[in-house]
């Protein structure tokens, strides 16, 4: 199977629709390169709970087998436990397949190093270019790997994580509403929070490769609808998750929907709170955790979206690395954990004695948009193209370019815009921006957005969908 240019991962692992990125041919020789690039004796895999996630396991396996690596499989589970299970059953590394908060058509693979982290960049190359070269390893008949059907690690990895998050005092017993996106996450949790001494309510939490419940992006205008619901059970929090549980979306039952940054602005100023060290966060994230670091005494470094882990090797008193929706708290593991997320937020509240809302009102906010334009694949790139030239002409004096990651503008009044192309879905160019003037972010968004629609008219087409709001 060729692929263009060799590329094959995207911003968080390899993505694309059943039968045209993603493939059993593909999952095979994923497998088999893993083995032959970590020189394994023994990896991990599991999978989400999407229709073809079973058939692109057991080829992923059989890959992983044919060039001479034992399979510990453990079935359908959420992604944090399957990074977690890498550490717990000391395995060379451990494939998951899944493709996250994309569409049920959609699936791909995810890959982790020995401590269960998933691998750089530079790794990643490697592996593209043992799969383009056809070079990995082929076992004789006496030496090709074994196949286990683990018993299910979920149990070990909830007490774990209980143990390890239990609050030091109860001053508040939260209710929790939780939407798993009738995902993987539905397996844990529920039970976690449970477990931890709140009282939880579920919604979406029977698994359904098909997403019947709502689409598995937890973005503000997916969960919204859901906040009547919140307010009438007087829920504290309203938790939601995407299809495979690293992604965590908060929302104050009150307000609504809690933009990411200011969630890791609180995660932030906890962790700062009892031991001074570096933050890294994602390049699309804004001024609200900028500030809270810099008054809690910390550092901040700015990494590309999806490679946050790789923050973690550069800077090694790293407390968190965090992008929107994930976290990594390196105190409890090295992998992305929304389940995790969700426990710490759940302790915080009931040693605080505070709703979400409450704990809030100590972090900054600042106006938002969090834009998706979705078009033809064809004319994506060239759209982009138009679009960063379109970004320069609103350059002024002062103003900084940031392009680490797509373009990014700071403008002196603290207002700032990015573009970048999806790394996750093919026909996608994010726009994200802030401002603490409203009517200004409006119109840095709305501009763009009206060039896109006229670029594309002017090729013929009209096809464009806008996804995503202003968050005030």
């Amino acid at each position: 199977m060729k692929h263009e240019s060799g590329r094959l991962f995207g911003t968080a692992g390899i993505r694309g629709r059943y039968l045209s990125k993603i493939t059993p041919e593909l999952a095979f020789q994923v497998g088999a390169a893993v083995a032959t690039y970590l020189n394994a004796s023994k990896i991990v895999v599991g999978g989400d709970g999407r229709l073809t996630t079973p058939l692109l396991k057991l080829a992923a396996s059989a890959g992983l087998m044919s060039a001479g690596s034992d399979v510990i499989d453990v079935g359908l589970v959420p992604l944090p436990v399957l990074a977690w299970s890498v550490r717990r059953y000391d395995c060379d590394g451990g494939i998951y397949v899944t493709a996250s908060h994309n569409p049920p058509t959609d699936n791909g693979l995810k890959v982790f190093d020995r401590k269960g982290m998933e691998f750089t960049q530079s790794m990643e190359r490697e592996l593209e270019h043992i799969i383009a070269e056809s070079t990995w390893k082929r076992a004789d008949w006496d030496s090709v790997g074994t196949h286990l059907n683990q018993a299910s690690p979920l149990p070990d990895y909830i007490n774990e994580l209980i143990e390890f998050l239990k609050p030091v005092k109860v001053s508040l017993t939260p209710k929790v509403l939780i939407d798993t996106a009738n995902g993987a996450p539905s397996l844990a949790t529920p039970q976690v929070l449970k477990s931890l001494g709140s009282k939880v309510v579920t919604l979406n939490a029977n698994i359904d490769g098909r997403f019947p419940g709502r689409a598995p992006e937890p973005r503000p205008d997916v969960l919204e609808p859901y906040l009547p619901i919140a307010r009438d059970l007087g829920a504290h929090v309203f938790f939601a998750h995407d299809g495979d549980g690293d992604r965590l979306a908060v929302l104050d039952p009150v307000k609504g929907f809690i933009k990411q940054d200011r969630v890791i602005a609180l995660i932030a100023k906890y962790r700062l709170s009892i031991k001074k060290g570096t933050v890294v966060v994602s390049i699309d994230v804004g001024n609200t955790v900028r500030d809270v670091v810099n008054e809690a005494g910390g550092n901040l470094a700015v990494v590309r979206l999806g490679k946050i882990h790789e923050g973690l090797l550069q800077h090694s008193d790293a407390l968190i690395a965090a992008e929107p929706w994930k976290l990594i708290d390196p105190s409890w593991g090295v992998w992305i954990d929304g389940i995790y997320q969700a426990a710490l937020i759940t302790k915080l509240m009931m040693e605080e004695g505070k709703s979400i809302g409450e704990l809030m009102r100590q972090i900054p906010d600042y106006p938002q948009a969090r834009y998706s334009l979705k078009m033809d694949e064809r004319f994506r790139d060239e759209v982009y193209e138009h679009l960063v030239g379109k970004l320069h002409d609103l350059m002024r004096p002062g103003a900084k370019v940031t392009e680490l990651d797509g373009v990014r503008i700071d403008f002196p009044d603290k207002s700032w815009i990015l573009i970048r192309k999806s790394g996750t879905e093919a026909r996608k160019i994010r726009i994200y921006s802030e401002s603490a003037d409203v009517g200004r972010l409006k119109e840095l968004v709305e501009e763009l957005i009206k060039h896109a629609r006229d670029y594309l008219l002017l090729k013929g087409s009209s096809d464009i969908e806008v996804e995503g709001k202003i968050i005030p």
